[in-house]
């Protein structure tokens, strides 16, 4: 893949709100990887919590992505932006030569949830986003690891090329799969990526395979009261489907999922609507159960249509393959973080926790697991990522840090709390450690990249061929609007 070195100008620069820096005094960090990622502690703490205030969603992420373009120029970074034909993704290399090593970094928010990072709840007036899965401890992180690579290939004159992949909407947006299906991952050797939690683990964790759609269903407006009979309620539609796909459940796969929001259903009790909407997710381990179950849910919605009078069509949003473990690079992911150890609380640190931790019920863990390491184990995900398509075109590894207080949830509060607080720039700065480490063994250990392509190419198969499942639509980039 080549790139074009894009300039970014110091009014832009300055309009995100930072200065880039470039200045590297410290010579031992250049050469120790992990010094090289410790020296950056502020610089990651300061994107991590420019990224959590913009709380950007999926494709809309413009103030996101220029902050992480400008720190990366400044470090003499090539990037490429609007790749793929998504606005705010990006690549970024540094390097000559060698392997090719990939870093993932995320940057969107989730809509609907917001949070102050105070220990209880505390909603933040007018804004309507927030960073409940730790996105932007995600790319604060991931950029950490990729400028902490360059600085030691620099030192140590190894030759390679390190890419910091800026990957927009994760959160139903697929950004990942339409960067895949482009083609922006057919030359790297290996690929790395993180996630925040409430522990840290290298496992060998797959993912579930997901869909998901609006469907739309139209009808004709009528006065409810005066004449009801004139009316074919949209809303009709759409709760006749959702009865039917509730019924479904009894009769799906036990490791499947399946889940909606209504997100249009009228806007007065009295008038008949004539357009309503709801927003669905199918999720399968296998995506051959995804397509056998997505099959059924659109009979649901063309019968819901028939027997209300309605008319109904939907729009694919997303799709993401399952993630495609490689025990080979997961198992030296966990010797790197357990080289690196666990998230260390500090007195102040643990009393906000321990209010947390006060809000999670039975749900919470003993705030000194954050410390530990779990041990290494293969075993199945209920989550989805587009991680997975990417993990189907070269080998990929990934790591979970304590970003979050032990017992917390992912799309909750409490994780946003946390991931605008210190205990989540610690979680971060133990995930681009273990990235370091990672890429560094990569770029020195031709035998172990040997090894990862090698099962890989048998995991996929001989007459493997990729195809994505949100088909050939262009990115949805209105989708969070």
């Amino acid at each position: 893949m080549k790139l074009n070195r894009t300039i970014l100008s110091a009014a832009a620069t300055i309009a995100a709100g930072f200065a880039p820096v470039s200045a590297f005094a410290n010579d031992h960090a250049a050469i120790d990887p992990v010094a090289a990622v410790e020296v950056q502690a502020d610089r990651t703490a300061r994107v991590a919590q420019q990224l959590w205030e913009f709380a950007e969603l999926g494709y809309l992420e413009t103030r996101s992505t220029g902050l992480m373009q400008a720190e990366l120029a400044g470090e003499g970074f090539r990037i490429e932006n609007g790749v793929a034909d998504i606005p705010t993704a990006f690549v970024a290399e540094w390097g000559e030569g060698g392997p090719i090593i990939a870093i993932l970094a995320e940057m969107d928010a989730l809509p609907g949830i917001n949070q102050s990072a105070a220990p209880v709840r505390d909603p933040v007036a007018g804004k309507h986003a927030g960073h409940a899965c730790g996105h932007n401890l995600f790319g604060a992180g991931s950029l950490t690891a990729a400028i902490a690579v360059k600085r030691w290939l620099e030192a140590s004159g190894t030759p390679g090329r390190v890419r910091l992949y800026g990957t927009p909407a994760e959160e139903g947006g697929s950004g990942k799969v339409y960067m895949t299906r482009a083609g922006l991952f057919d030359d790297v050797d290996i690929a790395i990526h993180w996630h925040g939690d409430d522990e840290n683990s290298a496992a060998a964790r797959t993912s579930l395979a997901n869909r998901s759609a609006k469907f739309r269903f139209t009808g004709i407006s009528a006065h409810a009261a005066g004449a009801p009979e004139r009316g074919r309620s949209a809303l009709d539609g759409v709760e006749a489907m959702n009865m039917m796909a509730n019924m479904m459940h009894e009769h799906m796969p036990q490791d499947a999922r399946m889940h909606y929001v209504i997100t249009s259903g009228g806007n007065a009790p009295n008038v008949v609507p004539d357009f309503a909407e709801v927003f669905y997710y199918v999720r399968h381990p296998d995506p051959a159960g995804v397509e056998e179950i997505w099959q059924r849910l659109e009979n649901a919605a063309r019968g819901a249509a028939t027997g209300t009078g309605t008319e109904v069509d939907w729009e694919v949003i997303h799709g993401n393959n399952p993630l495609l473990v490689n025990e080979t690079l997961a198992k030296v992911m966990h010797e790197k973080l357990l080289a690196v150890g666990g998230v260390e609380y500090s007195p102040e640190e643990r009393a906000w926790a321990t209010q947390i931790q006060e809000s999670l019920g039975d749900a919470a863990k003993p705030l000194g697991s954050a410390a530990e390491i779990g041990d290494y184990a293969k075993s199945l995900g209920y989550g989805s990522t587009d991680v997975g398509d990417v993990s189907y075109a070269t080998p990929t590894v990934g790591v979970r840090t304590a970003t979050w207080v032990p017992g917390t949830s992912a799309h909750s509060w409490q994780a946003v709390a946390a991931s605008g607080h210190s205990i989540g720039h610690k979680g971060t700065q133990v995930a681009a450690k273990a990235m370091t480490l990672m890429a560094v063994e990569l770029f020195t250990n031709p035998e172990l990249r040997e090894a990862a392509r090698a099962e890989f190419d048998a995991a996929r198969g001989e007459d493997y061929e990729y195809r994505s499942l949100l088909g050939d639509r262009e990115p949805p980039l209105d989708y969070r609007r």
